[in-house]
This record gives structure tokens, C-alpha cells and sequence, in this order.
């Protein structure tokens, strides 16, 4: 998700480059454009309606209006779309935060709840969509070589790992987020013991496991599933299926990687400055004052919007889509 709000805060002087004070540790200075807190305010806004609306659409179309045919995908689906609605419902909190010049109003058990929430649905959410590009390989070859369809309830395992393992990752800003008095302004932050160095493994961690990892995981998944269908158009003579399944593919895995690797790239770059591998100058200042926000922006927008990303790529979702707007 993604997804998650992270904010650094730094002090006002350039010249004091020792202490990072981070709010998950994203860098976005205290002392910001009104205009670009303004942005991403608005920001915010938007993802949270659209994120809510969307969401709450793809819950009553995967289980209210639950069909007799179930699936492991639309299981996987029902999972992300919950976990992206718990991850709109913190935004409103995010976008009071970067209002106030990233001074936290809500107290220190809040601080811990709402990072925490924001951090567990960005790994959940990235999770859900691995594990949905996985199955949807699984489902096609299953399909198509008149295999016996695997049974449903192995996805509630999956799902089961999935949150647990999200939960565990979420770990260190459970135990270590709280809030702190910072040039007198109150700060949700992340503090570690070891200062710099573990807040860089915590960032790796992240990086490797929130991004790195599960792109290989889709890229490759998607890869072979592309294959598959290629090889069995060929033989089938039916190029249309191959068409819409390759646009279908390049719609999801185009929009996770171009959402959150800005994000993860700026992330690696303060992570090699606190490691004291890469210089703080100039140009590390004003991308993480001015276009690291934006990047944080993008990857909510990923994040929020991705059960509507991937449903209107399925064209049983776009027809009850329809139907409900012809009905109303």
C-alpha cells in the first residue's frame, strides 16, 4: 500500500544533520510550503472519498452480493478491499497531521494505533496482491488444463498467514511509535534505542519486504501467466483472450510499480544517509522536502484504489458495475 503515511520531521536548520526525527521515518520538513501541505491535504481528501466509495462498492460486490460460485480471488479481493478501507479511514488523521505542520493533535495512544493501522494494511495490502497474482496463474493453468478446482478454504490459510505476517512486520512501530516534543511541537514519531541505525534496518525491511520482494513475486507470476495464455492462443487460435488478459496484467503491475518505487527509491536514499553512505546536501533536502510528499501521495492513491484498480480489470465486476448504475 502500500501504502502508508510516513512523515520525517526535521529541524529547521540545515546545518543540524544529526538528528532525524522520523514519523515512520518519511521525510517531509516541519517547516513546508503551506501550498504543498495544502496539496497533500486535498490530496488526502480525494483518495479518502474515492478510496471509501470504491471499496465499500467492491465489499458488497464480492460479499453481500455473494455469488454460488466462489473463488480464491475473489476471496483475496474481499481481504484487500478490507484491508485498503481500514487503511482510507486513517487518512482523515494523516491530513489533520500535515495541516498542522505535521504537529500531532490526537495524543500518544493515537499516534501508535493510527501508525500502526497504516503500516500493518500497507504490508497487507501489498501481500493480498501477491498472493491474488499467484493464484490468478494457478487458477488460469488450472482452468484451462481441466484440472479439479482447489478447494476455497485453503485461501482463509493463506489469508491467516498473510495478517499474521503483516502483523509481525508491523511489530517495531507498535513498540517503538510515540510522540515527542520537537522544537515545541508535538511529533508522532518512531523512536528506536539504537537511533539512526535501526531506523535504516527498519527502512530495509520495508524496502525488501514491502516492495522488492512482491514485485519479483508478481513480475514473475504474471510472466508465466502471460506465457501460458500466449502458448495456449496459439494452439487454440484465439489472440483476443491473450489480448485482454496482457492489458488486464499491464493495468496492475504497472500501476503497483510506478506507485510505490518512487516512494522506496527516496526511502533507500535516506536510508544510505543515515547509514552515512550518501552525503546530506542540497539536493537531498529539497526532494525530500518537495517531491517526497508527492511520492507518499501517489502510493496512498495505489494503495486505496487498488481493489477498484484490479476489479475493473475483471469483466464480471464491470458488468455488476452496470447493472447497479442502470438501477439506480
Amino acid at each position: 500500500m502500500a501504502e502508508e503515511n510516513e512523515s520525517m520531521c526535521f529541524n529547521t536548520s540545515l546545518a543540524d544533520t544529526d538528528s532525524f526525527i522520523s514519523l515512520d521515518d518519511i521525510d517531509v520538513t516541519a517547516d513546508g510550503s503551506p501550498i504543498l501541505r495544502f496539496l497533500i491535504c486535498l490530496v488526502y481528501s480525494v483518495v479518502c472519498a474515492a478510496g471509501l466509495m470504491g471499496n465499500v462498492l467492491v465489499l458488497f460486490f464480492t460479499r453481500i452480493k455473494h455469488e454460488r460460485k466462489k473463488s480464491s480471488v475473489n476471496f483475496f479481493v474481499f481481504n484487500l478491499a478490507v484491508t485498503d478501507l481500514q487503511f482510507v479511514l486513517t487518512l482523515p488523521f494523516w491530513a489533520v497531521d500535515t495541516a498542522l505542520d505535521f504537529s500531532w493533535p490526537f495524543g500518544n495512544a493515537m499516534c501508535k494505533i493510527v501508525l500502526s493501522v497504516t503500516v500493518m494494511n500497507m504490508y497487507a495490502s501489498v501481500f493480498f496482491l501477491t498472493a491474488m497474482s499467484v493464484t490468478r496463474y494457478c487458477s488460469v493453468v488450472t482452468a484451462l488444463k481441466n484440472r479439479t478446482v482447489r478447494n476455497p478454504c485453503s485461501a482463509k490459510w493463506v489469508c491467516a498467514i498473510i495478517w499474521t505476517v503483516a502483523t509481525l512486520a508491523t511489530a517495531p512501530t507498535s513498540i517503538f511509535s510515540t510522540v515527542s516534543n520537537v522544537t515545541g511541537e508535538k511529533l508522532c514519531l518512531l523512536r528506536f534505542p539504537g537511533g539512526q541505525y535501526w531506523l535504516a534496518v527498519y527502512h530495509i525491511q520495508k524496502i525488501l519486504v514491502g516492495f522488492v520482494l512482491p514485485m519479483c513475486i508478481v513480475s514473475v507470476s504474471y510472466i508465466l501467466l502471460l506465457r501460458f495464455i500466449r502458448n495456449r492462443s496459439m494452439k487454440t487460435s484465439n489472440p483476443k483472450r491473450r489480448s485482454k488478459v496482457t492489458k488486464s496484467i499491464t493495468i496492475v503491475v504497472l500501476s503497483f510499480f510506478l506507485c510505490w518505487m518512487p516512494n522506496h527509491a527516496i526511502t533507500l536514499w535516506s536510508v544510505l544517509v543515515k547509514l552515512n553512505v550518501a552525503n546530506w546536501d542540497k539536493a537531498y533536502y529539497i526532494v525530500h522536502t518537495y517531491v517526497f510528499p508527492l511520492t507518499v501521495c501517489l502510493a496512498h492513491t495505489n494503495s486505496c484504489l487498488n481493489p477498484i484498480i484490479y476489479c475493473l480489470t475483471r469483466k464480471e465486476f464491470r458488468n455488476k458495475l452496470r447493472r447497479l448504475i442502470h438501477r439506480g
